[in-house]
């Protein structure tokens, strides 16, 4: 029996799911009393974890997520709400809501139509140049930009330089550097940076593969490597962070610092990757 301040599981999951819900996810439910939170586009799942920790500590409150920061497909289900007891106080829904509305708890971030550019320095095999070409064209495609140039410069830091000033005036939102020397801090497409007016964010990322990984900006233009290991993989640093930037994110050095936690990226972190090749998924969440 309810008493006067119970609110039922299916009045309170409703109500902390529109709660919770951000842009570009929908409410499905409930389905034995559990709310799902769907993906209605593209984009890169957020996830404010401090919100969400404070929901959760109140009782009765469950609310469930994907990780934060991955690229999700429409009709993937990102979240579930729900509360445990059969019914719950109205003052836990009321303090829940009141936490909400500082700022959004769950959202799909929709990806950016960038016009990406391209430096490589990888070599004059055209056989692995055409194959880098096709692959990262398809990626980017996925996103929905497009690679507006492929530039190869000779390996010389000037000369890099300008092709990075050159992608900038012509209109780049992204500038990827493929090729290169990692490892080598005398590396003449890192030493480019300096002398294309880009200030580093970040040399080296806490993640394998890719921990070589380096981003830039030039203002607001996106400057990062693709090391060799990511020229065709799909599983390493750089396709962690692209959807980061493809939504229009400044990523800052904190942001790269705490890929440490969850960055040994081994075959069983493949959920953190891209779903390439995909552009929708139907989920029902009844398993």
């Amino acid at each position: 029996r309810l008493e006067p301040d119970d609110v039922h599981e299916d009045d309170a999951g409703g109500r902390l799911a529109r709660a919770v819900a951000g842009q570009g996810v929908r409410i499905d439910g409930p389905a034995f009393s559990r709310y799902n939170l769907v993906a209605t586009h593209k984009g890169l799942l957020r996830v404010d974890s401090e919100a969400l920790l404070s929901l959760n500590l109140l009782p009765g409150v469950a609310i469930f997520t994907l990780e934060d920061r991955v690229a999700v497909l429409p009709g993937k289900i990102v979240a579930g709400v729900k509360v445990s007891p059969v019914a719950v106080k109205e003052a836990a829904i009321r303090a829940a809501e009141e936490i909400a509305v500082v700022s959004p708890v769950i959202e799909v971030v929709p990806f950016r139509a960038m016009r990406v550019g391209v430096v490589s320095t990888e070599g004059p095999d055209w056989r692995v140049r055409d194959a880098f070409q096709r692959s990262l064209g398809r990626k980017i495609s996925w996103y929905g930009g497009e690679v507006i140039a492929f530039r190869e410069p000779d390996q010389n830091p000037e000369a890099i330089a300008r092709a990075f000033t050159d992608l900038a005036d012509e209109g780049a939102d992204l500038v990827l550097a493929a090729g290169g020397n990692t490892i080598d801090p005398l590396d003449p497409t890192y030493l480019a940076l300096d002398q294309a007016g880009a200030d580093v964010v970040r040399f080296g990322a806490p993640a394998h593969p890719g921990s070589m990984f380096w981003l830039a900006y030039r203002e607001d233009l996106p400057i990062f490597n693709l090391a060799s290991c990511s020229m065709f993989s799909k599983t390493t640093i750089a396709d962690v962070v692209l959807p980061w930037i493809m939504t229009g994110e400044r990523v800052q050095p904190e942001t790269l610092a705490a890929l440490g936690l969850g960055g040994l990226l081994d075959r069983g972190m493949a959920h953190r990757f891209p779903p390439y090749g995909a552009d929708a998924v139907e989920e029902t969440g009844e398993d």
